[in-house]
Parts: structure tokens; C-alpha cells; sequence
């Protein structure tokens, strides 16, 4: 049988201390999701963005009763922690690395919730912590054939603009939900289709050092930031090349 965790993600969770708070209002002003969207069974992709709209963490949101769960990166979830931190104030609302639980995926288990971003993409779920190989590996490999990026090592760090990380055509912005951390600059690229450069899976006999994010040498895969008139020729996924 296969190994569906995903070792290298973690849990942080969400939680009001005394019922006094609510999650998803304090979250709504931060992040680019709608999080009234978030339910139940349904995860959603989202992101926390610079004031200039520039990505600094993506993640997956999960609803837990009134709590809100955060599907990230393992290596960066201590970080993440620390940003949501500074924008709980005087809130009695509690932010920690939830280690009780951890992601799952897999490509079969249709009885699972689909991945928000895309149909192919497959199926995610949380259960509780257990030692595990891992997914990983088949998850990275799948991911990649689909041109879809995610994570500091492929989106970069204040690097690269949300809607250049393909967040409208992946689900991963609400365009009718109010203000939220670098709503604006997200919002005027949208209304006057300005999305000038684009992330994008390139092979290597394809690839442009000078473009270059991140290399997956064993994988043959290039993550490059190029601008749009640089994707001429390349083989792209339908879902970008429809929206190009």
C-alpha cells in the first residue's frame, strides 16, 4: 500500500482562547482567501502576502469546528507562526505547530477532499500524526508535471508577486472579499490584466539559468520567473496556456 503523509508539511493551528475571538475574521484581513469559503472536508489555497503583494508563505486552510487549521510548509511553519503572531495584537487567540496531526495526499482516494487548486492534482486529507515514509517524492513528481508550484524554494520569499505565482487560475484569490495584507496592488493587476511574468515548470534542454527559481535536476524540472512573451515555445499545462 502506499504512503500518503507528506512529511515535510505541518499543522499550526488556530484557536480563540476563551470564544471570545473569531478565527475567521481575524484571518479574512490577512490572507487572500475568502475564509468564509473555508468548511468542513474543504481545504483552500491561499497565501500571506507583503504590503507591496508579494508572496512570503502559501498554504492550505482547513476548518476544525471554530478552529482553523494551516496546511504549510514544515521548514517554514515556525516562521509562519511568527508572522501571524504579529498581527494577533491584544486578541486572545492562540497560534501554535499542532504536531497531533498531519497532511495526507494521495492520487486515488476520491472518498478524500479534491486538491482546491486543480482536478488533477488529487486528493488531500489530515488524520493523526503517525510515523510514516511518506508521499513526498510522488507528490513533487506529480505536482511538477502539472506546472504547478508552491513553497519559499519555488515562489520565493517577497520575490514574486501572487497573481505571477498563478494564484487566479489555482484558486488561490478572492477577488470580492475586502482588504487584506497587499489587497491592493493584487487587486489593480487583476483589473487591468497587468500579470506581465509568470512562474513555470520548464524541462532542462529548456531552461534559462538567468529565469531560474529553483532546479529539480533529478526530476529534469526548471522553476523559472518569466515574462510572458519569454513562454513562446514551451510546452505549458492547458490551465495556463488558457490564460495567457
Amino acid at each position: 500500500m502506499n504512503q500518503t503523509r507528506l512529511n515535510q508539511r505541518a499543522i499550526i493551528r488556530l484557536r480563540s482562547r476563551d470564544g471570545t475571538d473569531n478565527i475567521q475574521e481575524f484571518l479574512q484581513g490577512l490572507i487572500t482567501q475568502d475564509v468564509h469559503a473555508v468548511q468542513a472536508g474543504k481545504p483552500q489555497w491561499s497565501a500571506l502576502l507583503s504590503a507591496q503583494g508579494k508572496t512570503l508563505f502559501d498554504f492550505f486552510l482547513w476548518a476544525d469546528g471554530d478552529d482553523i487549521l494551516v496546511d504549510c510548509e514544515k521548514s517554514n511553519a515556525e516562521a509562519l507562526t511568527k508572522r501571524l503572531k504579529i498581527y494577533r495584537l491584544r486578541q486572545k487567540i492562540d497560534i501554535e505547530i499542532d504536531e497531533s496531526l498531519a497532511p495526507h495526499w494521495d492520487l486515488t482516494s476520491d472518498a478524500r477532499p479534491a486538491d482546491p487548486r486543480h482536478t488533477q492534482l488529487g486528493y488531500r486529507w489530515l488524520e493523526p500524526a503517525a510515523d510514516s515514509d511518506g508521499a513526498d517524492d510522488r507528490y513533487l513528481a506529480h505536482r511538477l508535471s502539472l506546472g504547478v508550484t508552491e513553497g519559499q524554494a519555488e515562489l520565493g520569499n517577497d520575490k514574486t508577486l501572487w497573481l505571477e505565482c498563478n494564484a487566479t487560475e489555482l484558486n488561490g484569490v478572492s477577488f470580492t472579499k475586502g482588504c487584506y495584507v497587499g489587497q491592493e496592488n493584487t487587486a489593480r493587476m487583476n483589473y487591468r490584466q497587468k500579470v506581465n511574468r509568470r512562474l513555470v515548470v520548464v524541462p532542462l534542454d529548456r531552461a534559462n539559468e538567468k529565469r531560474q527559481r529553483y532546479l529539480y535536476e533529478s526530476l529534469g524540472k526548471s522553476i523559472e520567473h518569466r515574462r510572458i512573451d519569454d513562454l513562446a515555445g514551451l510546452d505549458l499545462p492547458q490551465w495556463l496556456s488558457d490564460a495567457l
